[in-house]
């Protein structure tokens, strides 16, 4: 069902399909075999948690990479609500790969960038050979693919080819062989300024410029291999930056998720190329954010909807005055309040991400929903899940912390809960208390 910008997503069926059931039960057996709790644990104890042998298989073998891309550029051609099933899994798992910053940000990035491009290429020629069933981002990209092939086969006399330099980062990110992360705070919300606090302190003359700034608290950027960094100048801009330049210095810093590390990142002269400048720059970084903080949501329920089933589990095993915990009835009512909970929050993340995924009207309002009421759904979840297995819930051993600090963590990243609710009501035009 192919929907176009203003379109709502009212008719759509929110159950998941084939694809969406299938990729996650193969994610669902590769993290249970790869990504255990105790494998999870003890990767928090090293100096760089993430596992890059597991991403590797995710992104290359099971092709999460390039989910979003579109197949004429090396992907799946799929869509947002691919990946925000696939993001319930690697939720449910606390999985350390970074998916989001580089499957999911870094990629819409450049797919608005690939979009912005082929609609200023004067040989791109009509829009209609490049209609297919992708939706969103995905078919603009592949729009820019097809186009960018036309320019080039135009230009091939001349020896040249202006194909964007998006459209050929996301042939590398396709097939698994460069991760990526926007390098923004990782608090940054939809909807915020344009964050520049990079700056271009220089230019050679061949097309690379120096950027100069540090940018805090950036999620998944450690195991990258190319930065996307916004840039302020005459216009602001977005830039390559290659990871292991010279004048590229990341800084781990102390992360309440261990599983999802955070660094600092210093640029000192750092060379860079342009990708996107002006307004395609700030709309490319906000199709990331929001990307973000829709994958996000649906990483958060697939959290809560883990704490709940090892509470269940739990509850049902555990005995106390020769009966079962979870046959007393304050235990039932904390458990039905939390299944209520979690089911409205799967609501809202699946029309947030169909929403995306058909670049639908309702787009902010669904993605502001959906990020606060699955954010609160997995801290509510984590906590009663410490809270339920007792003693055992607060050791170290047990995986209960890594679903309570990556929800907490979770909360703060691409906005909070409270920042959502109130863009919220601005965007639903809600009256305040004191109007």
């Amino acid at each position: 069902m192919t929907m176009t910008k203003g379109q709502g997503v009212q008719d759509r069926d929110m159950l998941y399909t084939e694809t969406e059931r299938d990729l996650a039960a193969a994610l669902s057996d590769l993290l249970a075999s790869r990504a255990a709790p105790a494998d999870v644990l003890a990767r928090t104890e090293q100096p760089l948690t993430y596992d890059t042998g597991l991403w590797s298989t995710v992104a290359a073998e099971i092709g999460i990479a390039g989910l979003l891309i579109p197949e004429a550029l090396g992907g799946a051609g799929g869509s947002y609500t691919e990946l925000a099933a696939a993001a319930e899994q690697f939720g449910a798992a606390v999985a350390p790969i970074p998916y989001l910053g580089s499957a999911a940000v870094a990629t819409a990035v450049l797919l608005s960038a690939a979009r912005s491009a082929a609609a200023r290429n004067p040989a791109a020629g009509p829009a209609e050979p490049f209609v297919s069933g992708l939706t969103g981002p995905a078919a603009f990209a592949q729009a820019a693919a097809f186009r960018a092939r036309a320019a080039a086969d135009a230009a091939g006399a001349a020896g040249t080819a202006p194909v964007s330099p998006a459209a050929g980062l996301l042939r590398q990110l396709a097939d698994g062989s460069l991760t990526a992360a926007l390098a923004v705070d990782v608090t940054t919300a939809p909807g915020a300024p344009f964050p520049a606090t990079a700056r271009v302190a220089g230019r050679d003359g061949t097309g690379v410029v120096k950027l100069r700034g540090t940018i805090k608290a950036v999620a998944d950027a450690l195991p990258a291999d190319v930065l996307l960094v916004p840039a302020d100048g005459v216009p602001s801009g977005l830039y390559l930056v290659e990871a292991a330049a010279p004048g590229v210095h990341r800084t781990p810093i102390t992360s309440l998720d261990m599983t999802r590390q955070l660094c600092d990142i210093s640029l000192d002269g750092a060379p860079a190329r342009q990708v996107a400048v002006g307004a395609e720059a700030g709309a490319a970084v906000a199709a990331g954010l929001m990307a973000g903080a829709t994958v996000l949501a649906a990483e958060q329920l697939g959290l809560a909807q883990r704490c709940l089933e090892l509470t269940l589990a739990y509850v049902k095993e555990r005995r106390q005055f020769n009966r079962q915990i979870g046959s007393f009835q304050a235990i039932k009512h904390r458990l039905a309040d939390l299944w209520t909970t979690i089911t409205l929050a799967a609501a809202a993340s699946r029309y947030a991400a169909a929403c995306l995924a058909a670049d639908a009207q309702d787009t902010p309002v669904a993605v502001a929903l959906a990020k606060s009421a699955c954010c609160d759904a997995a801290v509510i979840a984590a906590q009663e899940c410490v809270q339920m297995h007792g003693g055992v819930g607060f050791t170290w051993e047990h995986p209960a912390h890594l679903y309570l600090k990556r929800a907490k963590a979770a909360s703060l990243a691409f906005g909070t809960p409270g920042a959502h609710r109130a863009s919220l009501a601005t965007l639903a035009n809600l009256p305040g208390p004191d109007a």
